[in-house]
């Protein structure tokens, strides 16, 4: 009797439990700006994340969940979670009330088991929700130069998977159909088979010299392409030494190369650049990398955090009128010493009998999310010339720096000696980050990673605290160094690392316009 009370109870609290929702997302298939607007919405909804082995790790920058990877290190060798413990996972989830994204590369119906996935939840009672994703053939077709259809060559496109699963007593693939058809085929997954699949066409009627293309890692910095006649394409691509993931195209398209072919032209295409700048703050040179065709690696150097204290700021803050100059030197001082103002009640108003300087363009930028105007912005962005340009005007004249809660002595230095009084207020912390983060451990590893970024002094000092020898036996070959600044150079060389490229622009900007500049001679 006791027994049948208790589960008669488990089943009430079931009924009364909120069942999460599960959403089967296509993240594209490899360049982070190809997953859809919805995809990231879904990230930024998330508890959990499952994702794919070929999804760019990326993404999840979009999310603040729990992520897994369905390729996992359990033990040495690692292995692939099975189809059904990937089903009873987002089953599991999601009736513990979480919002699940089910993560997937490409799109999650082509070739993705995601129907297979949606068919479980259902058979559960679980919500969810497809997304659409780019799927591999149409990218990596356009990022290698050619449109799958075209009106005078191409009326129709035909998807094939070149790996069957293995449980199937017959082949359903007839290739004396598909070498009879007028349009484009691409084969998935083949390219351990392209030896197989290009004879069996070639058996079967299609033409020796029919256009084939094979293109590896497609819309990533290791994009790779092939093209050859069908019947030279296998001896081509294992002269290539090619791998997975590939797609095979084989139709007159691939002629649209020669003169389409854009993506592995961009000026830093296949180069990996290490981004020193802090994780929540990298945004800005991810994008820039991946325009220029490289692929970033984030490796912080150091990390901002909140002051733990703020009654010096919240005191200065309400004698603002004693001042005549407010100087930012930072994005992060800006963001900080008007956040505050605004959490006590204060605004812009509070600042009206100020002038305002900054160094660089970044933090005048800032500023105008406030709808501030810096007065004074020298030519150069470092402290020296913002030093330098406020000489004439700081004379008797009382200045607030908001700045870190460490860094250069410069401009305190060279203000009082034009007569200014200047008041430092610690409104930010800069720590150093305790490690690399696994992903540029991995990269330095494997000598993968060509380039460093290093964008302030502190940051050098500490990539030559965090840097294991492995990879500084590296420089000069695989690896190389660029910096900012002259300032942040000789902090470099005094660290004991290299410099191999130099800014002449202080901006992150200038750092990948010098790179460019070595890499291109």
């Amino acid at each position: 009797m006791r027994k049948c009370f208790a589960q008669a109870v488990i089943r009430t609290e079931r009924e009364f439990m909120a069942i999460g929702k599960v959403y089967l997302v296509g993240g594209g298939p490899g360049d982070p700006g190809l997953i859809s607007v919805r995809g990231v919405e879904c990230l930024k909804l998330a508890d959990e994340v499952l994702y794919d082995g070929l999804v760019n790790p990326l993404l999840l920058r979009h999310t603040k969940a729990h992520c897994e990877r369905t390729c996992r290190s359990d033990g040495p060798a690692g292995r692939i979670l099975k189809q059904d413990e990937i089903n009873q996972r987002l089953v599991d989830a999601a009736l513990a009330g979480k919002t699940v994204v089910r993560l997937k590369g490409g799109d999650p119906f082509i070739f993705g088991r995601g129907s297979e996935e949606a068919a479980c939840l259902r058979k559960h009672g679980i919500e969810y929700e497809i997304v659409p994703g780019i799927t591999a053939a149409t990218a990596a077709g356009e990022y290698a130069g050619f449109s799958l259809t075209h009106r005078e060559s191409a009326s129709m496109v035909t998807f094939v998977t070149g790996h069957e699963a293995p449980d199937k007593s017959d082949a359903a693939i007839d290739y004396s159909q598909l070498a009879a058809l007028p349009g484009t085929l691409v084969f998935y997954m083949g390219l351990n088979q392209l030896p197989r699949i290009s004879a069996s066409l070639l058996q079967h009627g299609k033409r020796s010299d029919t256009p084939t293309a094979v293109i590896s890692r497609a819309t990533t910095p290791d994009q790779r392409t092939v093209v050859a006649p069908l019947v030279e394409i296998a001896n081509a691509v294992a002269q290539a030494k090619f791998h997975a993931p590939s797609l095979i195209i084989v139709g007159d398209c691939v002629r649209q190369r020669d003169e389409l072919a854009w993506f592995e032209d961009r000026p830093l295409f296949g180069q990996r650049i290490g981004i020193t700048r802090p994780a929540d703050q990298a945004q800005p040179q991810i994008d820039r990398s991946i325009e220029l065709g490289a692929q970033p690696v984030l490796i912080p150097a150091i990390r901002i955090a909140p002051i733990d204290d703020w009654t010096t700021v919240d005191n200065t803050l309400q004698r603002l009128s004693e001042f005549d100059w407010l100087i930012f030197t930072s994005v992060n001082g800006v963001h900080a010493l008007l956040d505050r103002l605004w959490e006590l009640g204060g605004d812009a108003r509070q600042l009206a009998g100020l002038r305002i300087a900054t160094i660089g363009t970044s933090t005048s930028e800032a500023l105008a999310d406030y709808h501030l105007r810096a007065d004074l912005v020298p030519g150069e962005f470092r402290a020296e010339a913002l030093a330098e340009a406020l000489a004439p005007h700081v004379n008797g004249q009382r200045i607030l720096w908001a700045r870190a809660s460490r860094g250069r002595e410069v401009l305190p230095r060279e203000l009082q000696r034009s007569g200014a009084t200047i008041e430092e207020l610690v409104v930010y912390q800069n720590l150093d980050a305790q490690s690399l983060s696994d992903e540029a451990l991995a990269a330095l590893g494997a000598g993968e990673l060509n380039w460093i970024g290093l964008s302030s002094p502190s940051i050098a000092r500490r990539i030559a605290e965090l840097l294991p020898e492995s990879a500084r036996a590296k420089f000069g070959s695989s690896l190389r160094i660029a910096t900012i600044s002259p300032v942040t150079s000789a902090a470099a060389r005094e660290a004991g690392l290299p410099v191999h490229a130099e800014a002449t622009t202080y901006t992150w900007d200038g750092i990948f316009d010098a790179i460019k500049s070595c890499v291109h001679g």
